[in-house]
């Protein structure tokens, strides 16, 4: 069970990466869309960013402990569920140009989930 819970982890950490570090020094087309198309301020952007960074580290330090990276996966999963209300809030599941980035977020939450209950079994 540990080689599944570490490898979901691992998985888990670089999408998380790679989804955060952008919006950390806000460059690319997703902090600029989640400003322009979603409204969100800079810094809120930066917060979700780091957000997401912090579940990285938090993932890679709980393949060594457990407990935080269940707790890091957890607070991916509640990010991913805030970023599926913002989807919601804008229409952007309904929109066939937006959906598809959208998407993420739904599928992440119930990754991490996965994730978490697979790291709790691994204990």
């Amino acid at each position: 069970m540990y080689i599944t819970a570490a490898v979901l982890s691992v998985l888990l950490a670089l999408v998380a990466l790679s989804a955060g570090a952008p919006k950390c020094v806000l460059k690319g087309e997703v902090s600029a869309g989640l400003q322009s198309h979603m409204g969100l301020s800079a810094g809120l952007v930066r917060f979700i960013g780091l957000s997401e960074v912090a579940a990285t580290v938090g993932l890679t330090i709980g393949l060594f402990w457990q407990p935080v990276g269940i707790a890091a996966a957890i607070g991916f999963a509640l990010v991913m569920l805030g970023a599926v209300g913002y989807h919601i809030q804008v229409g952007d599941y309904a929109n066939r140009e937006t959906r598809a980035n959208a998407m993420a977020a739904v599928v992440l939450t119930p990754a991490s989930v996965v994730t978490a209950v697979t790291l709790a079994l691994a204990m």
